[in-house]
């Protein structure tokens, strides 16, 4: 099943799904791995002649093939978050990971920092030396390092062992004296300096942080700039898949729906799902509102009647505005039943 394969997914690869939206293939469906066809409903599409219409700017969007239209998307990584250091900005920060739904592992040589990051929530807590604990994790494309330890010599070892990782960021909290002292010192050691001018250092976003917790939204501001660049990916949140899959909802027809367009202002990005339920229950967000509440119709009929539909929902109108839809951009939406 496709949505059993989206959740086995290793999401370090480029991850690609196609759906056919419109015209007599609505529903076709593709999942792309790296380049490897790994599912699809229908065999006898013309699959690969779509893939070389794949975006160059590797954004998800419609794409028209012949006489229909095919959404891509691509899946956005599952990011984590590794803490160097378990001092009073760590906590912070473990407790706005947790809110953005990130997994956060956190570092410390000292028991009782460690306590307090494991009961602040962080989803792994090693205690032991910074060294010695980042050589036992590997970093990847959506990995973001944090190195905010309590002394010049930690966050020095925490970069020289980081440096060498793939990763999708690396911030180092200090002063610019202590942090050129740093990166000069592993110059010197034969780290090319392009690496280190990646470093995003002094850490977070220059908005007059003081306090341990404004320090802490800085650098997860900044963590979500980097992180967002990717803009345009789709996702399947965990919520929505759980509902698809779940014991608790198999016996009940339901339907996920996708934001696939938007022009103007909308709640919500291109890629951004809901999953309906033939009981009228909805499982995620589209943004709310009237657009729920329309949507929410459209998917039950589909469901009812087992079809893909394409709704074009318009909030530029009058209409629009007296339902208190302030957004005023148009979104086309894919419903789709699932079977």
């Amino acid at each position: 099943m496709c949505f059993e394969l989206l959740q086995q997914l290793d999401k370090s690869k480029e991850n690609i799904v196609f759906t056919v939206i419109s015209g007599k293939n609505s529903g076709a469906k593709l999942l792309l791995s790296d380049g490897e066809k790994v599912y699809t409903n229908n065999e006898l599409y013309n699959w690969d002649s779509v893939i070389k219409l794949i975006p160059a700017d590797k954004k998800s969007k419609i794409i028209n093939f012949e006489d229909e239209k095919v959404y891509v998307e691509f899946i956005s990584q599952d990011y984590n978050v590794v803490v160097c250091g378990a001092g009073h900005i760590s906590i912070a920060i473990i407790k706005m990971c947790k809110l953005l739904n990130l997994h956060v592992t956190v570092i410390d040589d000292r028991i009782k920092f460690t306590d307090n990051a494991r009961n602040a929530g962080a989803d792994r807590v090693i205690c032991e030396s910074f060294v010695e604990a980042l050589r036992g994790i590997e970093g990847s494309k959506s990995t973001f390092f944090i190195i905010v330890t309590r002394g010049h010599r930690h966050d020095q070892d925490c970069l020289e062992e980081i440096i060498t990782k793939e990763n999708a960021y690396i911030g180092m909290i200090g002063s610019r004296v202590r942090v050129r002292k740093v990166l000069d010192y592993l110059e010197e050691k034969g780290i090319p300096r392009e690496k280190l001018d990646k470093v995003y250092t002094p850490i977070g976003l220059n908005i007059g942080a003081e306090t341990p917790e404004e320090i802490a939204v800085s650098i997860m501001a900044e963590l979500i700039e980097v992180k967002n660049k990717g803009i345009g990916y789709g996702s399947y949140p965990r919520e929505v898949i759980d509902g698809i899959l779940s014991e608790k909802y198999k016996d009940i027809p339901k339907a996920i729906v996708t934001i696939v367009s938007r022009r103007g202002s909308a709640p919500r990005e291109v890629g951004t799902k809901m999953l309906v339920l033939k009981d009228g229950n909805m499982i995620g967000t589209i943004g709310g509102g009237c657009v729920e509440a329309d949507i929410r119709q459209s998917a039950l009929s589909a469901i009812e009647n087992q079809e893909c539909r394409l709704v074009q929902v318009d909030m530029t109108g009058l209409d629009a505005e007296e339902e208190g839809m302030v957004c005023g951009g148009i979104v086309e939406i894919f419903v789709e039943p699932i079977k």
